[in-house]
């Protein structure tokens, strides 16, 4: 009995780890944490979508599974060898054959050497391919998303996939599962070379599998859920990080530093948590691999020393001192794998925690499709017609509730009323970025919904009251980065708004630097270079919404000019709430609740004395003291 008390103490604490890691998973399955509301998808349906971006690299994968299965006959025959030498020198010392064996084991190191460098080359070219493609698709499917779902979304949860998440898939590609396969290429092969060499042994070492297994299954279980955190985690730093950033100045005046730093800590100690139960889960695993392998070569160095020392028959198979060193050798080999599909195991967890996310984006289907059959225009004649328009942005809760006008070609209309009546939109579902619940939208007398998106709002140009300006030049910002405007039709368009009355007296000109959103030209100078930027584009129908509501006497009345020689191009729609601004307009339509109350030209709605009339005269009345 006392010959096995080494295997039975071997036994016993693999029997306390075994109970310590179940306790951790019960544990950690049994948390109610506040989960991302994406969905969980299986291995294997994670599998089947990114295997549609590897499949034209096929050919590539092909050559770095042969490269890699000359690399690993060096993990396969050096144990041999290193037995073999082991027994040359004990035995009969042969210089020849031990310089031999020596220069053999040496080759095969230099082959596997040099099929890692060409595997990895391979990989990381397709492996960025890969990535380039999905971030591509990625971004595609989000520039697809209608205003509505955009809206939704918080901007730092998108930068998030698209640029921290794509990346985790990128290493599965350039190395997670290419290493896996090999490593379990070497689990087989090492398991087959040592039921050749002695299959009792080999037997004793199989004992230990079924623990490997269960805490290989309880791994990859807990490290999903912990990387589920991690990413929600990130998610939630990035998004409060994009929104306070951008409105960083309103915080510090109304002097809400503490406070942000307050929610910012808040959310950097949950990510800090979520990634220390993610290290936690790792820290044991990897010890636990550890201590199994520990022992199988304790119990091979009792089992087989005892063997070889008494130079007795061990189990119907003899035990040499090689058998033992190249066991002992084998053991690593066959632990080594595990130990670094351990480490493997966390980096594709990871990997699937964030394919999870970004699959998540490419489920939402955009809610504003083409329809089959939708056609392109190339010229339209800017008429415009609402019949009984219905539309609600929540169910039951209707914006417009039974809208009818008619705007001509090349007529200017303008939109005003109360905050919350309907104006803008209107100026939306024009344009098509939500669809209509009942009636007609009418281009030309042909349904917008007819109309391919992209070519319905190629005729139009809006020019809105917040002016976004991207990082870059006031060219790049006025031709939107399109190729084929010459710096003469760009001076033109400048001087048709009178941009260049300020353009001209900066250093750069058209190349002076824009900041980020253009904060470093006034709310007037961004306004003028998007009157710029739509006169160049040349569309048939021109929106403005309360896009002279921010600005300064003197750029207004640069503006108004602007307006004026914009009347000749095409169509115009205005929403305005100065209506100063707006008497020329050929039509001047009163919303009020979402209903059209009055409409007409400037002096027949003053003529009938009616909410219109009541609007102008308290504006001028207020206009009277402040210039008094």
């Amino acid at each position: 009995m006392h010959d096995y008390l080494p295997i039975l103490i071997v036994g016993a604490i693999i029997g306390v780890f075994t109970c310590l890691f179940i306790a951790l998973w019960l544990y950690v399955k049994n948390r109610k944490d506040n989960l991302s509301l994406d969905r969980n998808m299986k291995d294997g349906e994670i599998m089947a979508r990114l295997a549609k971006y590897a499949k034209p690299y096929w050919r590539q994968f092909l050559l770095v599974l042969v490269i890699m299965l000359l690399s690993i006959a060096y993990s396969l025959i050096s144990p041999m060898l290193v037995g073999r030498i082991e027994e040359l020198i004990k035995a009969d010392f042969e210089l020849k054959r031990l310089w031999s064996m020596v220069i053999l084991y040496a080759a095969l190191l230099i082959v596997s050497m040099v099929c890692t460098y060409f595997q990895s080359i391979i990989l990381q070219k397709v492996g960025q391919k890969i990535l380039s493609a999905l971030r591509q698709d990625l971004f595609t499917h989000i520039e697809g998303l209608s205003h509505e779902q955009l809206n939704n979304i918080p901007v730092g949860k998108l930068v998030t996939r698209v640029a921290n998440d794509t990346n985790a898939i990128s290493m599965m590609f350039t190395n997670i599962l290419v290493n896996m396969v090999k490593n379990v290429f070497i689990l087989v092969g090492v398991l087959g070379a040592m039921l050749l060499l002695n299959y009792m042994l080999t037997l004793m070492v199989l004992c230990f599998l079924p623990f490997l297994v269960l805490f290989t299954y309880i791994f990859r279980k807990l490290t999903r859920r912990a990387f589920r955190r991690v990413k929600d985690c990130t998610t939630d730093i990035n998004t409060f990080l994009s929104e306070n950033l951008s409105g960083i100045k309103i915080t510090q005046v109304f002097n809400r530093e503490q406070a942000k730093m307050g929610e910012f800590l808040d959310k950097s100690f949950k990510l800090q948590r979520a990634r220390q139960q993610q290290m936690y889960v790792f820290g044991i695993f990897r010890p636990v691999v550890y201590m199994l392998y520990i022992s199988s070569v304790m119990c091979l160095f009792y089992l087989g020393g005892r063997g070889y020392i008494h130079d007795t028959v061990f189990l119907g198979q003899t035990v040499t001192s090689g058998t033992v060193v190249t066991f002992y050798l084998y053991i690593s080999k066959f632990f080594d794998p595990i130990q670094m599909l351990a480490e493997q195991f966390n980096m594709l967890q990871s990997a699937f925690a964030s394919a999870e996310k970004i699959f998540a984006v490419f489920d939402m289907e955009p809610e504003l499709v083409d329809e089959p059959d939708a056609m392109e225009l190339d010229h339209i004649e800017g008429e415009i017609e609402f019949k009984d328009v219905w539309f609600a942005y929540n169910p039951g809760e209707w914006v417009l509730k039974g809208v009818s006008f008619h705007v001509a070609p090349r007529q200017t209309v303008a939109l005003v009323g109360s905050t919350g009546s309907g104006k803008s939109t209107i100026l939306s579902l024009i344009c098509r970025n939500y669809d209509i619940q009942k009636g007609q939208i009418l281009i030309d007398g042909i349904d917008i919904r007819r109309i391919k998106i992209s070519s319905l709002r190629r005729h139009f140009g809006q020019m809105l009251q917040d002016v976004f300006l991207f990082s870059g030049t006031i060219r790049s910002n006025i031709v939107l980065r399109e190729e084929g405007f010459t710096d003469e039709q760009i001076w033109e368009a400048c001087r048709y708004v009178n941009a260049d009355h300020f353009i001209n007296k900066l250093d750069g000109g058209l190349d002076e630097i824009v900041r980020e959103r253009g904060n470093n030209f006034s709310a007037g100078q961004r306004q003028l270079l998007s009157f710029a930027r739509t006169i160049i584009h040349r569309p048939e129908v021109m929106i403005l919404d309360e896009a002279t509501a921010n600005i300064d006497t003197e750029t207004e009345l640069l503006i108004q000019e602007s307006l004026e020689k914009m009347k000749n191009i095409g169509t115009m729609l205005i929403v305005a709430h100065r209506l100063s601004t707006i008497q020329h307009a050929d039509n001047i339509i009163l919303l009020s609740h979402g209903q059209i109350e009055e409409q007409g030209t400037h002096q027949q709605l003053l003529h009938r004395r009616g909410r219109y009339y009541r609007l102008y005269m308290l504006q001028y009345e207020r206009q009277e003291k402040l210039g008094a």
